[in-house]
């Protein structure tokens, strides 16, 4: 019997894997077990749930191709270069739970290197599949095409071991299989991407370990020592019993511990006023009856900073505090307040931290112990203010962005999901309030430009019923434009609005320069020129909000099964005013003076 890990679904619509790591069995395949090296690797992805693998032919990897290729169960995507099937990988396995690539040795896997390095930061299990050297030439003092021009053939390996929490180097048969194995079951445990170098030579060949049924792959549940479970809640109701108004902020690991249900249950339980880190929108539902919006500092959904920086205690669950989370490192919480939830590790103010604790038991424990207080919630509805909506434009005005994105606010429901590319549709897709079921997406950490395109066409493609709208910037389409090709191969149907101010616009908020202009594109045509008349695509220009309603329209009308790009012409200085904010503040950061030497002070 063959059999499939099963994926559960979160409030988000997105799925991953299940922590305890349950396995569900299958009738066995119709199609004859080959007992080769490719056919193994090929059967293992589907059993985790990867029925699509995004890859780029290379003459090292094009055997080890046909064995992915004659797995029934699983599609071959080819993409037009290694970094977007790197991203394209990324954006599946955020609605997946997990993805994979397949590229060729060095030139491909260096360039695909970026991509693996985004997943790494953001917790994203990516199997990062690459053809190899012939076994022979290990050890043999060859140079060969595609490398450095050295004998040696570790410096791939080496750039790999920095960004992945496991590396396979498959050039022996014998132990193949559990080099594999242990892989793929590593990726998943850990949540982060890992490398299987597959040498160009193996892949069709027989061997006994691959000759019989595979076992399923089953992962050993993670559990908490329930002895500090036991006392990392009683300290922690301790904690909030004594505080007169605290909140309960999700940050971005929320997702990778799989407690997105835990926190609910607790947030339903105690009645605390909920907010979200910017790069964890999506993981909490918007619609809870105590969401306040997003927590980002001087940059925060209105309202929402002044509730959870009075608060006079914080869980803080899942979160990331880099430079562009704290905005520029000027958060006002404090920490001797805060009780900080990681996924394996809980912190109550400046001590004591106990350890062996996931975060999903310690949430749902907390939720018995703690008294309801709505305090801090009570305080926001007496301070809140309804949002203004922007000027109403006079006819045929140049469209301004924060009209664009009321009328993307209209188009959004349980049955799509929102892609924000680095730069300000961060801060624009942020102010999007979330109906229920809408997926949403961006790479906050990391945060290289170009990853929408590439994360569109792999999510699009994970979860072929929602239809994706994706907000990006010209500068960042110019980075990875190629693979709208793919899209439209695969015939997806995303809704891309390209917004054109003329450059890079988040790097001339933080410092500007000549550099941050780019040369014009003609994107319309550009799109149309890709799709060559085949029908699959749809493109138009708006520069006023008639052209942009009419747009939509036709987006979601008649052309509801084509892929439709709408580029947006709007001001170069046309900024959310959290940009404005945000940008002085990271440029502040990045300009601080260096410490004094201590030799020097001394």
């Amino acid at each position: 019997m063959e059999a499939k890990i099963r994926f559960t679904s979160l409030e988000n619509g997105v799925s991953r894997l299940p922590p305890n790591g349950v396995v569900s069995t299958l009738q066995p395949s119709s199609v004859p077990f080959k007992p080769t090296l490719g056919r193994h690797l090929a059967r293992r992805l589907v059993q985790i749930g990867v029925t699509d693998v995004f890859s780029v032919p290379g003459d090292f990897n094009l055997t080890l191709l046909d064995h992915l290729l004659a797995e029934p169960e699983l599609n071959l995507i080819g993409c037009c270069n290694e970094l977007n099937a790197g991203y394209a990988a990324d954006g599946y396995a955020r609605a997946r739970g997990v993805g994979a690539c397949a590229v060729t040795f060095t030139v491909g896997g260096l360039s695909v290197l970026n991509a693996i390095a985004g997943a790494y930061s953001e917790n994203l299990p990516v199997i990062c599949i690459v053809g190899g050297p012939n076994s022979n030439d290990y050890g043999s003092n060859r140079i060969l095409h595609h490398t450095i021009c050295l004998p040696d053939f570790t410096q791939e390996l080496r750039c790999f071991q920095t960004v992945t929490c496991f590396q396979a180097v498959v050039n022996h048969l014998d132990d193949a299989y559990e080099l594999i194995d242990t892989a793929i079951s590593t990726a998943l445990k850990e949540s982060k991407p890992v490398y299987i170098s597959v040498s160009c030579n193996l892949p069709a060949i027989p061997h006994p370990t691959f000759s019989r049924d595979p076992v399923p792959i089953a992962l050993s549940p993670r559990l908490s020592n329930q002895m500090s479970l036991h006392a990392a809640v009683e300290a922690a109701a301790e904690f909030l019993t004594k505080a007169v108004k605290p909140v309960m902020v999700a940050g971005p690991k929320l997702r990778v511990a799989a407690a997105g249900k835990a926190f609910i249950q607790l947030a339903d339980a105690c009645g605390y006023a909920v907010a979200v880190m910017p790069s964890a929108k999506g993981l909490v539902p918007e619609h809870h009856p105590h969401f306040l919006g997003t927590y980002w500092g001087a940059v925060s959904t209105a309202f929402c900073a002044e509730i959870v920086d009075s608060a006079d205690a914080y869980i803080f669950a899942g979160p990331v505090f880099n430079d562009y989370s704290s905005v520029g490192y000027s958060l006002l919480f404090k920490k001797d307040k805060s009780i900080v939830v990681q996924p394996d590790r809980v912190v109550i103010g400046n001590g004591p931290a106990f350890g062996c604790v996931l975060m999903r038991d310690f949430l749902t424990a907390l939720a018995g112990r703690l008294d309801r207080n709505t305090t801090a919630f009570e305080n926001y509805r007496r301070i809140y203010i309804p949002e203004g909506v922007p000027l109403k434009c006079d006819p045929y005005e140049a469209l301004r962005v924060n009209v664009l994105f009321q009328h993307i606010q209209k188009m959004l429901s349980g049955e799509t999901a929102v892609i924000a590319e680095t730069g300000d549709s961060w801060f624009n897709c942020q102010k999007l309030k979330l109906p229920p079921g809408c997926g949403y997406e961006f790479q906050m950490h990391y945060g290289s430009i170009g990853w929408s395109v590439g994360a569109t066409l792999g999510y699009a493609q994970a979860v072929p019923e929602k239809r994706v709208i994706a907000c990006i910037g010209d500068g960042s389409f110019q980075v990875t434009a190629q693979d709208i090709s793919t899209m439209l191969r695969c015939r997806q149907n995303p809704i891309i609005f390209l917004i054109n101010n003329g450059g890079y616009t988040i790097e001339v908020e933080i410092h500007d320069g000549p550099y941050n202009v780019i040369k014009n594109w003609n994107y319309t045509a550009l799109v149309d020129a890709i799709d060559n008349r085949e029908g699959n695509s749809w493109t138009t220009k708006v520069r006023c909000e008639e052209e942009l309603v009419a747009a939509i329209a036709t987006a979601e009308g008649a052309k509801k099964e084509c892929l439709c790009l709408i580029e947006v012409i709007v001001h170069k200085d046309d900024t959310s005013k959290e940009l404005l904010e945000w940008g002085s503040r990271v440029s502040a950061a990045n300009s601080r003076s260096p410490n004094p030497c201590r030799l020097c002070v001394d």
